[in-house]
């Protein structure tokens, strides 16, 4: 549930700081104000909750997924979240290609646990609300919208030539 309340923050503030006090509107300006906002809410806040979850609540996270209790393959997920929320988190101060480091690198990592749950789903009839509920969907969607504003945000300036951008 927190993953959605973080995406809605991280499109809500660039939405309104766009409107509000953006004075470059061309795509590029717009890929690059959602991902200033989106990354550090959205890869580095749920990064971080998923951390605490896995970690301060195991038990019942691992239920609400479907899996057993006391496993401790839980804190190495734990830990995979903790690492790139740090890596949202640092996006606040680097950019470039640590922007595109952390959207591939999460990306993979949220796509792979999509497989899973969907492995799960047809293999175990594992319908857990946090194994076929919203994080599914998230873990599938997400990275497509972060990839797809890196691009926009690397090439949608005036003059750029593919593979001359700098992010």
């Amino acid at each position: 549930m927190f993953t959605w309340i973080f995406l809605g923050v991280g499109l809500l503030l660039p939405t309104v700081h766009g409107l509000l006090l953006a004075k470059d509107r061309s795509p590029g300006a717009i890929g690059r104000l959602y991902l200033v906002y989106l990354l550090p809410i959205c890869v580095g806040g749920s990064g971080v909750m998923a951390f605490l979850g896995h970690t301060m609540r195991a038990d019942e996270i691992a239920r609400s997924i479907g899996w057993p209790t006391g496993n401790p393959f839980q804190f190495e997920i734990a830990a995979a979240n903790l690492a790139f929320g740090v890596l949202g988190l640092l996006c606040i101060r680097f950019r470039d290609g640590f922007w595109t480091a952390t959207i591939v690198g999460y990306g993979i990592f949220l796509e792979g646990a999509a497989c899973v749950h969907i492995y799960e789903i047809r293999t175990a009839g594992d319908w857990a609300v946090n194994n076929a509920g919203p994080i599914l969907y998230m873990d599938i969607v997400l990275p497509i919208v972060l990839l797809g504003l890196l691009i926009l945000a690397r090439y949608g300036r005036p003059g750029v030539v593919a593979g001359s951008g700098s992010q």
